[in-house]
């Protein structure tokens, strides 16, 4: 995977990708030497070593100690976590909101590594649906909280702009655990506050 960090297998890398998009450039009738296409393989060879950077993001670094003891055991919410993401069937965007839950156990994360969590497993060739539960299984595992709810929004490239061509059509995923999944009264509170 491409990144911006000036290592050798990642200029390689670059390089691969520039390749790739000369050849599909030709192949779909384009000349890639043109002045408007001369950088363009350059240019989407940096922007998928952005929109895909979620690989080589180090969990642990991401943290980054993070994590605080704190006597509180209601529900946190946030809420209008703003994503992009790739679709692996097509490699086209899909996009929307997601709105996470947790109820704390002995620690609380800071506010902006959940955001920070959410672009993490965004950023890398994805399905909603397993972006959503990977969202809540690593909150389960770096919390051991109560309970993890995740609830994802997302509209697809794939199905408004080939396919189905729906472009309203919508997809909203879901991942409650622990105390969220056997407790319908957290549901409701979860989903009551996303409405207001």
């Amino acid at each position: 995977m491409y990144r911006e960090d000036g290592d050798e297998d990642t200029l390689n890398s670059n390089v691969h990708v520039q390749q790739a998009v000369r050849t599909i450039l030709s192949n779909v009738g384009e000349d890639p030497d043109r002045e408007g296409l001369q950088g363009t393989p350059d240019r989407v060879a940096r922007m998928y070593g952005e929109v895909l950077g979620g690989y080589s993001v180090d969990l642990e670094k991401l943290l980054n100690g993070a994590l605080f003891h704190v006597a509180y055991d209601e529900m946190v919410v946030v809420r209008d976590i703003e994503f992009h993401s790739m679709c692996e069937h097509h490699m086209l965007l899909f996009f929307g909101t997601a709105h996470v839950a947790y109820i704390p156990t002995e620690k609380v994360i800071s506010l902006s590594k959940i955001p920070r969590l959410v672009d993490m497993f965004a950023r890398r060739l994805q399905v909603q649906e397993r972006m959503t539960r990977q969202i809540a299984d690593t909150l389960t595992d770096v919390l051991n909280p109560q309970g993890v709810a995740v609830l994802v929004e997302g509209q697809h490239m794939c199905s408004m702009m080939r396919g189905v061509k729906k472009e309203q059509a919508s997809m909203s995923t879901s991942a409650m655990l622990g105390a969220f999944k056997t407790d319908t009264g957290l549901r409701g509170e979860f989903f009551t506050r996303l409405q207001r």
